[in-house]
């Protein structure tokens, strides 16, 4: 987050590629740079970032299976079938084109999606755990500018590092055979670090210190999420599938940590020359609100003999994400341009299940098509007013069964665009692959 008087931070991340990265060519970093993730506690690409959900363009409230595990609507876990566990593993590879004007930047990389388990304490009573990415933050700019007074130019960096996971632990109960409910207790974790550095490349240091302002912020927070879904019949081939999600509001603090410092550069590393914050009368640690909002979710799907099925979802929010604001009195890099307006989602999906007892393995095979439109993704203040930038996208997804179709091997394809050309745009390319294993446990086994 930076001073309004500045230029508009997100026109400040493209001088990494508009400068720099014209002339030296792509620079090696560790995952994107993602510009958008300044902001808030990072950026956030649930579900569509997910293989198995990505190639139905991000349909999760009405899915449920009892080979695959849906952690985004937690009564998923009813389906589940008794003396059995299920183990879930995604990996994602992306690539991504930053675009201002004519500008542009590609780069690659790849991630662990998630890694997710789930098994039955009782017929009735199924529980689920797992670990996926939350948020990330990877950003860097730089901004070179003149100054013929001083005869001397100022580099302005801004970086930012780090992100949140989530580890949750779930459980669902079946209240009839039609009808499951569910609860998702939510552990988010991790550590945020956003620096602003001025320094005066090839300057004499007596005259002109370099100086970074950094702050780490530390999430330690427990959240709820509820589900339910509902089947009702529809005559002998056909289903109705129902499903619901909400986020249980919850005030949160955050621990930051700030320091101010100065610094000289010999131009293979950096020497600490003097600390100049935390100042006498401001702590070292203070604390920052973070709020998750009341946020539901739901979905209708049309499903015949289980072998295809056609669904809507659509989610609202007074806000994507959570919303996370500075304490005012020890505000390190000024004004937020970021605002939180009202974020609505929908998504359509089409799936083709594949015949599960087909003798052809081509005829098993599952497949599936889908797209969605994120409105309000992320809202910014400019001199124009709210500018709100939106994110729509498509995939598509293969599912191979193995083993007799109790595991299943997911295959997907995805395209988003995040934002517009005449600020900044972020288009990405996913293949996804995730790994559905099914297997029959806390069975006694008897031998003649």
């Amino acid at each position: 987050m930076k001073n309004k008087s500045t230029l508009l931070p997100a026109i400040l991340m493209v001088a990494l590629f508009i400068t720099p990265c014209m002339h030296n060519g792509l620079r090696a970093q560790n995952g994107f740079n993602i510009p958008f993730s300044q902001f808030g506690i990072g950026q956030n690409d649930m579900p569509f970032n997910m293989p198995a959900f990505m190639g139905m363009g991000g349909i999760t409230y009405t899915r449920s299976a009892y080979n695959s595990i849906n952690p985004f609507n937690p009564a998923s876990y009813a389906a589940v079938q008794p003396e059995s566990f299920v183990f879930d593993l995604g990996l994602n590879i992306q690539t991504c084109v930053l675009r201002q004007d004519a500008n542009k930047l590609s780069d690659a990389d790849g991630n662990l999606a998630y890694i997710m388990v789930a098994f039955p304490i009782t017929k009735w009573w199924k529980t689920s755990a797992g670990l996926l990415p939350y948020s990330t933050v990877n950003y860097e700019s730089i901004h070179t500018a003149d100054n013929p007074e001083l005869q001397s130019s100022a580099k302005t960096n801004y970086a930012g590092h780090g992100g949140v996971s989530q580890f949750y632990w779930g459980n669902a109960f079946n209240i009839t055979n039609r009808l499951s409910v569910g609860f998702n207790l939510n552990y988010l974790y991790g550590t945020i670090t956003r620096a602003i550095s001025y320094s005066f490349p090839g300057n004499d240091t007596t005259y002109f210190i370099n100086s970074r302002s950094q702050k780490n912020t530390y999430v330690n927070n427990l959240l709820i999420d509820l589900g339910l879904q509902y089947r009702q019949p529809l005559g002998e081939q056909y289903s109705l599938l129902v499903g619901v999600t909400c986020s249980v509001p919850r005030n949160m603090k955050l621990k930051d940590q700030s320091l101010v410092y100065t610094y000289h550069n010999n131009g293979t590393e950096e020497h600490l020359l003097d600390t100049i914050f935390p100042l006498p009368n401001v702590p070292s640690t203070y604390h920052s609100n973070l709020t998750q909002p009341f946020a539901i979710g739901g979905g209708l799907a049309l499903e015949r003999n289980e072998r295809w099925q056609v669904a809507v979802d659509g989610y609202y929010a007074p806000y994507s994400g959570l919303r996370y604001e500075e304490n005012p009195d020890y505000n390190l890099f000024g004004s937020s341009i970021l605002c939180y307006a009202p974020n609505y989602r929908v998504a359509l999906g089409f799936e083709w299940k594949g015949i599960a007892d087909a003798t052809n393995y081509l005829q098993r095979i599952g497949i599936s098509v889908g797209c969605f439109h994120n409105h309000g993704r992320l809202s910014i203040q400019g001199d124009n007013g709210i500018r709100s930038l939106n994110e729509t996208g498509a995939g598509m997804g293969f599912q191979l069964p193995v083993r007799k179709g109790r595991s299943i091997l997911f295959l997907s394809l995805g395209y988003s665009s995040y934002g517009n050309a005449s600020i900044l745009r972020r288009d990405v390319f996913t293949f996804g692959l995730s790994v559905s294993s099914c297997e029959s446990w806390f069975v006694k086994r008897r031998y003649n």
